[in-house]
């Protein structure tokens, strides 16, 4: 039987890519969407809607699904940016004790390690026009933070490349904890890699309660 899979924020760049290649690969998907229409112009009749808020997701939304993947994007309001943190606690509130449905995070890459023991949020603190963006790797370094310490829930993440922009699936690396670069020294991933990671990663399993991390080569 294929497996069963919410995506939150399903017209999202990233949650459009993973719906893809989840239906792509044959899963079937729930598309938790605030824009019906939009999501409809996207996947049609493939997917099933449900248009809710997604701070009123409750566990009979998700009772039968295997995973539920976090694609939420607040948008580029400052004030907003710490609904990261606010639904990751929110979704393993909801599955708490429970194996399943799995909870796959979507975080940001400045919570990766740069060398020396640094993180990329840590140089990201120090460029003078800090103030134009941090809020959002504030609040995702704060968000896996938070993950970390989270034990009686199954959950995954992954961190795209510093550079995460709208384009087709590439080769591609995978990662753990540290930021990566590929041969021309960019960190730089395409959201349709994004996509296949995420979806070869709901179908064949290999990290529990860790985040990895993919660039294109």
């Amino acid at each position: 039987m294929a497996l069963s899979i919410g995506v939150i924020g399903a017209t999202s760049m990233a949650g459009s890519a993973i719906t893809k290649e989840a239906l792509k690969q044959g899963l079937n998907v729930k598309a938790f969407v605030r824009n019906e229409s939009k999501a409809r112009d996207m996947f049609g009749d493939q997917t099933t809607y449900s248009v809710i808020d997604v701070f009123d997701i409750q566990k009979p939304d998700i009772a039968d699904l295997d995973v539920v993947v976090d694609a939420f994007s607040p948008g580029h309001d400052p004030s907003k940016a710490q609904q990261h943190i606010e639904l990751a606690e929110h979704l393993v509130d909801l599955v708490k004790g429970q194996d399943k449905p799995r909870l796959f995070f979507i975080l940001g890459a400045a919570s990766l390690y740069i060398g020396s023991g640094h993180r990329l949020i840590e140089r990201l603190e120090g460029l003078p026009n800090k103030e134009q963006f941090i809020a959002t790797p504030r609040a995702q370094s704060k968000e896996y933070e938070f993950l970390s310490n989270v034990k009686d829930v199954n959950w995954v993440a992954i961190s795209p490349s510093s550079n995460f922009v709208p384009g087709d699936l590439a080769d591609y690396e995978l990662g753990h904890n540290d930021l990566l670069r590929n041969d021309a020294g960019k960190s730089e991933v395409t959201s349709g890699t994004v996509g296949k990671a995420i979806v070869d990663e709901i179908v064949n399993p290999t990290h529990r309660n860790e985040r990895f991390t993919v660039v294109n080569k």
